[in-house]
């Protein structure tokens, strides 16, 4: 029997999943690859920097098959690309089924698309592009709370919400949608559209009508977004929330930085003293923290602590 599905990927403590805006865009198209070959339906999805999460809608083993296909699609093409022998192979995945009961499918799905906002990286989901936080019910344009109507999604795909820069996938040749999909195999509707970014838009794929017949209103949807438990410190600190420096944009500094220090090209042919300094300026310039530091350097939590105690 088909249930709802709650899955997150466990958090990379010393490396990223995604280290450049190319790699977000391959990680978008192979979400788009694997729903279009799935019987499980995405619901939401958002990825981050060290992980991903789900909400999925089918059987436990077609969920199953869902998460360890897109990781092993996905890690082929980073290993590839990085020159790494594995990235993902040992990193567990949970799957918790999610009750009808206490809108426990609600506060899961607010969850996913919150977790954006909780890092401090935008103040709406709908802002953050590496998600559906744009695709339900309608574009949004503002704070939370300010949705504007859109279509009505009968068919998945809200009028309006593939206006713009947008192209369908039928208008590409076979090879095109290769390169574009990094996949030979997959075979998208020819309805489907990509962005000027370089990958398929979420409205044309996940399950746009079932996520808005549970929450009924864009009001309802706002509601939980606001209560959702990964973001609601975050919102009680004022509306004006300051966005963090994503991972990217750190991890774009360090060797620039390591060069200027110290006259070395990577972080990993620093010393000891050394890697100490330029986690201190990191922390410093970037206001990161701890946890963030180690995912950006490739190291542990317990080693990066170590090395900034010695400051």
């Amino acid at each position: 029997m088909k249930r709802y599905y709650l899955v997150t990927t466990e958090h990379l403590e010393d490396a990223l999943w995604f280290r450049d805006q190319e790699d977000f865009a391959v990680g978008m198209n192979m979400v788009a690859v694997q729903a279009s070959m799935s019987l499980a339906v995405v619901l939401v999805f958002i990825l981050m920097s060290n992980h991903v999460h789900f909400v999925l809608y089918g059987t436990g083993e077609e969920v199953e098959v869902f998460i360890q296909r897109f990781k092993g699609r996905y890690s082929q093409y980073y290993c590839r690309k990085w020159r790494t022998k594995e990235l993902l192979r040992l990193n567990k995945v949970d799957i918790k089924e999610l009750p009808s009961e206490q809108e426990a499918r609600e506060r899961a799905i607010a969850y996913v698309m919150m977790n954006c906002v909780a890092a401090g990286i935008c103040t709406h989901p709908s802002l953050y592009p590496w998600g559906c936080g744009s695709a339900l019910f309608a574009v949004q344009v503002g704070g939370i709370g300010n949705y504007v109507a859109g279509g009505d999604g009968r068919d998945g795909i809200s009028e309006g919400k593939l206006a713009g820069s947008s192209r369908k996938i039928g208008g590409l040749s076979r090879r095109a949608q290769a390169r574009l999909l990094h996949s030979t195999v997959a075979n998208l509707p020819d309805e489907w559209a990509f962005s000027d970014a370089g990958y398929v838009l979420p409205e044309s794929y996940i399950g746009v009508n079932k996520v808005e017949q549970l929450f009924r209103t864009p009001q309802r949807l706002d509601y939980f977004l606001r209560t959702s438990s990964k973001a609601k410190r975050r919102l009680e600190i004022g509306e004006e929330l300051i966005p963090a420096f994503k991972d990217q944009v750190i991890l774009g500094a360090i060797p620039d930085l390591c060069q200027s220090l110290f006259q070395k090209n990577r972080f990993e042919d620093l010393a000891q003293h050394q890697k100490t300094e330029v986690l201190r300026q990191l922390r410093y310039r970037f206001s990161a923290c701890p946890n963030q530091l180690a995912r950006v350097c490739g190291l542990t939590y317990d080693d990066t602590a170590r090395l900034l105690d010695a400051v």
